[in-house]
């Protein structure tokens, strides 16, 4: 514990735990993606997908427990990828030089300021998802237990719509930037993996956020109603 705790005292340990911390919500938006795919076909099997996940993992966990427990997951996630990117933010604005700064500097800073503001607005954009889509509280049409309605009608509102696919790009720009720079942190840094790691953070971005966007456009023109 107290060579863990050094290292992640460090710089490379810090940015470490961003890389990890972060893998695990790449991994979290492509499967949440993957899974309201779902929603194209149809009210009975959306619902079913909606309700199999309270249902999993009976009958070793009580109903509805699972969600709790991988939410709980997600959310320790969270609360250590956002306090170290505080950390990392305080570290760089202590160490930032007054009387020169070289323009190769600035370029970084500039990278790195997109994805900390960018990464506030997500954190925002999730408190308002769970209102809207989980809880309920700011969705007026909410009705419990019916996961297809309460999408369909809470994309109906075309500024939400439209809040949502903005949203959507920063968080297209998040993984981008992100993923590419997660595999230089982690030493996955050789030849092949200086080429393929800004197209496969490329690719990751444009399938999560474009295939997002995808709902509330198909729910906008009617193909989801």
């Amino acid at each position: 514990m107290g060579r863990v705790s050094s290292l992640y005292g460090t710089s490379v340990g810090k940015k470490i735990t961003m890389a990890v911390s972060g893998a695990i919500f790449v991994l979290f938006v492509m499967v949440h993606w993957f899974g309201n795919l779902k929603v194209f076909m149809g009210p009975e099997v959306f619902n079913h997908y909606a309700e199999g996940l309270r249902e999993f993992g009976d009958p070793f966990l009580p109903y509805g427990w699972f969600l709790w427990i991988f939410r709980a997951v997600l959310f320790l996630a969270l609360v250590i990828h956002v306090w170290t990117a505080w950390s990392l933010t305080r570290q760089s604005w202590a160490a930032r030089g007054t009387k020169y700064k070289k323009k190769e500097s600035l370029n970084i800073d500039a990278a790195s300021s997109t994805m900390r503001w960018g990464g506030v607005f997500l954190f925002l954009f999730l408190v308002f998802h769970i209102l809207h889509l989980t809880t309920g509280t700011l969705n007026p049409d909410f009705i419990p237990g019916d996961a297809y309605h309460n999408f369909v009608a809470g994309f109906q509102s075309i500024p939400v719509a439209v809040f949502y696919m903005v949203c959507m790009i920063a968080l297209g720009l998040h993984l981008y930037h992100g993923t590419w720079s997660a595999f230089q942190t982690l030493g996955i840094d050789g030849p092949r993996a200086q080429k393929l790691r800004r197209p496969l953070g490329l690719i990751i971005a444009l399938v999560v956020a474009g295939g997002n966007i995808l709902f509330p456009v198909a729910v906008l023109t009617g193909f989801v109603s």
